[in-house]
């Protein structure tokens, strides 16, 4: 694969927004989520599924019934990512909350809420993410917890750092944590990302940009809630996702990072 520089990622972003404005003014259906092989998106050509979903028939598979680990299993230690290990990890300490919404703005209570994140250095604790940053070994950046009868699901974390993904040159991702949601059966599973309020690396980031409607792109940022913060603990991030609807947070689909 050859190297891009930035502008030639620019120039592919701009014309996927500009191909999608011109189907929203020519009266088209067009897709609000991005195409699965989104060329500014390097890897999404290689690792982007290319059949139809495979239905499944196996009455026991479509019979679980989430949470799947059940109530008793999901401890508060689950939820707070900072006391997960003997030490102390290294960072920003903050918390992130929000609630669980469907398209009419009703809380969904009783549902997993699993994030998972990069430590404050930009750096995962996996065996593939080898980029010369140092690993904390009192933070592995995952965290789990069920959401409340109003929705709302809480964690304490870390606030991760941005990373290099040599998607072109110069590549950085912004500062991010990933979510998956369990709908009602655990053959529903949903996948999104939530950025931090004012990233500099917004406009230099294709997975961002892969969302072309401006109003959804921006849900996926979350709020800085000072009267949520905790005083001599945490600043608190507020983000609500909404599963369906002209409202609804952007959902990945075949795609990570």
């Amino acid at each position: 694969m050859t190297a891009l520089d930035q502008s030639q990622i620019d120039t592919e972003i701009t014309a996927a927004r500009d191909a999608y404005a011109k189907a929203l003014a020519d009266g088209a259906a067009v897709r609000h989520h991005p195409s699965r092989d989104y060329a500014p998106y390097r890897s999404s050509e290689l690792r982007h599924p290319k059949h139809a979903l495979v239905e499944v028939r196996d009455p026991e598979a479509v019979e679980l019934s989430g949470p799947v680990f059940g109530v008793t299993d999901v401890t508060d230690l689950d939820a707070d990512l900072t006391r997960q290990h003997t030490g102390e990890p290294i960072g920003e300490r903050i918390t992130v909350t929000g609630r669980l919404l469907d398209r009419d703005g009703k809380p969904i209570r009783g549902q997993l809420v699993e994030i998972w994140q990069a430590n404050a250095s930009g750096r995962y604790a996996h065996q593939r993410d080898q980029h010369p940053a140092p690993l904390d070994p009192n933070f592995t950046g995952v965290g789990r917890c069920l959401t409340g009868d109003d929705g709302t699901y809480r964690f304490t974390t870390i606030k991760p750092g941005p990373y290099p993904w040599r998607n072109h040159t110069n590549a950085w991702r912004p500062a991010h944590i990933h979510f998956s949601l369990f709908g009602t059966a655990f053959t529903q599973r949903l996948v999104t990302q939530m950025y931090f309020p004012g990233d500099p690396l917004f406009p230099y980031d294709p997975i961002l940009q892969a969302v072309t409607d401006d109003s959804a792109r921006g849900r996926l940022v979350a709020t800085y809630a000072h009267d949520r913060s905790s005083p001599e603990w945490s600043l608190c991030y507020r983000w609500d996702i909404v599963l369906d609807g002209p409202a609804a947070t952007w959902i990945e689909e075949g795609r990570d990072g």
